[in-house]
């Protein structure tokens, strides 16, 4: 219209102002009529809830802005926004969508009881344990129920919605600062490979397989023992990550012919080895399974990946590794050393290195779903001795870092990840009790188990601790494995355990690993 004016001006004598005033009052008018309508439809569905929840939001960043919007634009979900609390000073008792931020989180008590809260929602995904725990505290002081919207890895998408509100969990209480990857790293040795997992149906190989198909590799193989583990994996990825060529087999690292025929088969370029019996106290009582899953499975698959040239071997081993108390720490140890003899023999660039870590929250016959069962059968929860500590890590952080670990691929090291602060299990019992809402359930000593430490350690004495690229990545040197001392008692490994003559295991076991303290357990 504007420019038709000033084109037709000789003819219609049109003013100047008048396309102007024109276009500027059909926007309002148009713009009017959207928000009237807006405002009308909101106003009718609030009118149709009976009830909503007043709702008191901790964090007046970006994430409480959304949650806030959507509160609105949604008075359906029955949650009614009342404002924010926020420590930034810059943010203090100003306004966001037209709602106060009342002051800081300290306040949150005095605050919740004024303004008639009914829930207090923790909209900060950075958000460390520490102040989960601060919330969380202060809610329960005040009586008030508490949520939280998903850290900030599990916001991927970007956005933030009603729906990804829910209950805080202990895995909140023990956040830490987000880990930073470097995804063109892990990029470079992931994509278009073909990627086998072993033992890809458990709590870390089936997380380490999320993680990988992040970064389209041409293939990924789903190795391990129970179908019904290894078909769920698959039928995540089938919803999730159709474009993904997955593959799922059944078999056991300690059947070599069966690898053997995969190898041969699939020609995997990055091997992830996943599979390993883990539980301390069975595997005392079973010292022969110990060996031949644990450290005879990994030497197929080392023995396997060097006669298939295998590009990248990662080999996922455990804090309790070092100084080992327990068969099952012993077997580890030994499994790192089978890799790191396997290092001394690979050709051009090939890279073989173990990742060593902690106890990883929420994985299978782990320390937290045994206490949630221990509650839900009215208690009480159960801990072996009141000064035991452990490192703790969540699945999707330590499955994220051993990629990271992976693409750091220096051959022969051992990586530690920082695990952070060590927790220790009496007070991880009591925060189980607390958010779990349960009362009247007790926490009772039962004696330490055989095999067990009070506290793990991530590095044995000798091992020479260096920074890598990754700050939370550090590595170790694992002392030179001699390649016919190691076969010698492997074969010796391999008898008595078919044989199932325990103390020659623990023998020898021994014998090989010198910085041990398991031979004093029986």
């Amino acid at each position: 219209m504007f420019a038709l004016g000033f084109i037709f001006q000789t003819w219609l004598q049109l003013p100047r102002s008048v396309p102007v005033l024109a276009g500027m009052l059909g926007f309002l008018i148009l713009g009017g009529v959207r928000l009237a309508t807006r405002l009308s439809n909101e106003q009718i569905r609030a009118k149709a809830v009976s009830h909503r929840q007043r709702v008191l939001i901790v964090g007046a960043g970006a994430a409480g802005a959304l949650i806030a919007r959507e509160m609105q634009r949604h008075p359906e979900a029955g949650l009614e926004a009342i404002g924010f609390l926020d420590d930034e000073p810059v943010k203090a008792r100003g306004r966001l969508l037209g709602l106060p931020i009342f002051g800081r989180v300290s306040d949150l008590v005095e605050v919740a009881r004024r303004e008639g809260a009914q829930e207090i929602l923790i909209a900060v995904p950075s958000a460390t344990g520490d102040f989960v725990r601060q919330v969380v505290d202060l809610a329960r002081d005040a009586q008030i129920r508490y949520r939280i919207i998903p850290g900030v890895f599990e916001l991927l998408s970007g956005t933030v919605n009603l729906q990804q509100i829910r209950d805080v969990n202990l895995e909140d209480l023990l956040r830490r600062p987000p880990v930073q990857l470097n995804t063109e790293e892990i990029a470079g040795y992931l994509n278009n490979r073909v990627v086998l997992v072993t033992g890809a149906g458990g709590s870390i190989g089936s997380e380490i397989v999320r993680q990988i198909v992040r970064f389209s590799p041409t293939k990924v193989l789903l190795f391990g023992r129970g179908e019904n583990s290894i078909f769920g994996i698959q039928q995540e990825l089938v919803r999730n990550w159709p474009e993904i060529q997955q593959i799922g087999l059944i078999g056991d690292v300690r059947d070599e012919k069966r690898l053997r025929n995969i190898f041969a088969t699939y020609r995997p370029e990055v091997v992830f080895h996943a599979a390993a019996h883990k539980h301390v106290p069975l595997m005392e009582e079973a010292p022969s399974e110990a060996i031949i899953n644990n450290v005879l499975g990994t030497e197929n698959v080392v023995n396997l990946c060097l006669e298939f040239k295998v590009q990248n071997l990662v080999n996922i081993s455990t804090d309790k590794a070092v100084n080992p108390t327990s068969v099952m720490g012993a077997s580890k140890r030994l499994a790192e050393m089978v890799v790191s003899a396997g290092a001394a023999r690979v050709e051009g660039r090939q890279a073989f290195v173990s990742v060593r870590f902690g106890n990883v929250l929420g994985s299978r016959g782990s320390v937290v779903p045994t206490f949630m069962a221990q509650i839900r059968a009215g208690g009480p929860i159960t801990v072996t001795h009141p000064d035991m500590v452990r490192y703790f890590m969540t699945i999707p952080e330590a499955a994220r870092l051993v990629l990271q670990a992976g693409g750091l691929a220096a051959n022969g090291k051992v990586y530690v990840l920082n695990m952070g602060e060590p927790v220790k299990i009496s007070e991880l019992a009591h925060d189980v009790i607390r958010l779990s809402g349960a009362r009247n359930v007790d926490v009772v000593y039962s004696g330490i188990r055989p095999g067990e430490k009070l506290y793990e350690e991530l590095l044995t004495v000798g091992e020479g601790i260096t920074a890598t690229a990754h700050s939370e990545i550090f590595s170790a040197q694992l002392a030179l494995v001699d390649p016919q001392r190691m076969s010698h008692y492997l074969k010796l490994l391999e008898e008595y355990s078919k044989s199932n003559d325990d103390e020659s295991i623990r023998r020898i076991l021994c014998e090989i690993i010198p910085e041990n303290k398991f031979g004093r357990v029986r």
